[in-house]
């Protein structure tokens, strides 16, 4: 509601004038125009295919090292004996806290084939059945040399229980023959 209604009006001087002046002025300027220049513009900024914020990163990453998991069990003992003297963690701290070990850099060297032979027998004496990445653990072994290897005296299986795992060809189980001669003084 309204109670009283007023009227303000400039007083119209020359002053007031001069300001509405340069106000419509301003306001008919293009905001952009173009520019005729006398020589060329040599300065050209090229790409950087790498910042140093990114190089930095990364050298920071390479120096701490791939990290491993630790045993499950090691890391939980870790953590309980951390909440024991304290009842809140921030995450972070505790990452601090079960800082996992680094791994080993650099690639993995080439054995001699008799040794991989001996180290992928023993390992198949204990167990019938591995993936590649256990088998690699076991024998240190870069993944292409390995499978040339396991070509040779194993089977891959890509269906049925066992799927994605080498076991030895026939001819090199010796477990099977220890198997059936128990199985037959059973009976």
């Amino acid at each position: 509601m309204v109670v009283q209604r007023a009227e303000c009006r400039p007083a119209v001087s020359e002053s007031y004038m001069k300001l509405k002046k340069l106000q419509i002025e301003e306001s008919t300027k293009p905001l952009r125009f173009s520019q005729k220049l006398e020589k060329a513009i040599t300065t050209n900024y090229k790409p950087v295919s790498n910042h140093s914020h990114n190089v930095e990163y990364e050298k920071r990453k390479k120096e701490e090292g791939k990290r491993a998991r630790a045993d499950k069990q090691k890391v939980l003992e870790m953590l309980f004996s951390a909440f024991e003297k304290h009842q809140y963690y921030n995450i972070r701290d505790l990452v601090d806290i079960t800082k996992q070990p680094v791994k080993e850099e650099g690639k993995r060297a080439r054995a001699d084939k008799q040794k991989v032979l001996e180290m992928l027998f023993s390992a198949f004496e204990k167990h019938q059945y591995y993936n590649i990445r256990d088998l690699v653990d076991i024998t240190k072994q870069p993944v292409i040399y390995l499978k040339e290897i396991l070509r040779e005296i194993c089977v891959y299986n890509s269906r049925g229980p066992h799927k994605s795992t080498w076991e030895l060809k026939p001819e090199y189980r010796h477990y099977e023959e220890g198997q059936e001669e128990e199985e037959e003084k059973m009976e």
